[in-house]
């Protein structure tokens, strides 16, 4: 079994899944006592966010750098970004190691293009919408159609995740919200949604919505057990 090298912190609420899954799937493909060999290292988050928000990406992606070099380091076979956002800094972080970055992105398209899927609705942070480094990808990689909220729908999206989620809360109302914008990114031609936001399914499911949901944090985590167990 291979060791996974997890970047975390970013939420830590999205990371303590990312670590429940990886041994869950581990456990369920080995049985007995197996569990995940992994490494984390764990953000302050605060530390990320203002970075984020002054728009200092070069500045967070140094930090991101030197936080896979540890894992590799220590002892890591590859690394997994627990978080969609700090992505911006995959292309960075892979020419300073020597270790494979698993892709959120890449794990994510794939699972889509198994559903013939073309046109995919993508709700996340404002900078995983609106920046190229994510939909950009998916458009370019696996030819498919991104389709994104309006700005005012962008912004509630955004900041349910900074100001609830990532903080544990589950809000009804925000999740009303949610899926409202998302019947809407439907009848836009959403073919199904991409959850592009590790906390995101914290409060939309599967049977909440008629057209498939792709929760990158349990793909991710998968696809991390893939690698892990080849």
């Amino acid at each position: 079994m291979k060791t996974i090298g997890l970047i975390g912190g970013m939420s830590w609420e999205s990371s303590k899944l990312y670590y429940e899954i990886v041994n869950e799937k581990i456990k369920e493909a080995l049985g007995g006592l197996h569990s995940a060999k992994c490494l984390m290292y764990s953000f302050d988050f605060e530390e990320i966010k203002q970075l984020q928000y002054k728009g200092l990406w070069e500045e967070a992606t140094k930090l991101m750098v030197d936080a896979a070099q540890k894992l590799e380091k220590a002892g890591a076979d590859f690394i997994v970004i627990c978080t969609n956002t700090m992505h911006i800094s995959a292309d960075e972080i892979q020419t300073k190691i020597g270790i494979p970055l698993l892709h959120i992105a890449d794990a994510t398209a794939e699972e889509i293009q198994k559903d013939e899927i073309k046109a995919i609705g993508l709700l996340g942070t404002n900078f995983t919408m609106e920046k190229d480094f994510y939909k950009g990808r998916l458009e370019d990689r696996y030819d498919l159609e991104i389709i994104i909220p309006n700005v005012e729908e962008r912004e509630i999206v955004h900041n349910i995740i900074y100001n609830e989620l990532v903080l544990g809360e589950v809000k009804e109302s925000s999740k009303e919200k949610y899926l409202e914008i998302i019947s809407r990114l439907v009848e836009s031609g959403a073919e199904g949604i991409i959850l592009g936001c590790t906390e995101i399914g914290l409060l939309i499911k599967p049977e909440d919505v008629k057209v498939p949901l792709y929760d990158t944090t349990a793909i991710h985590a998968a696809k991390a057990v893939e690698a892990a167990l080849k």
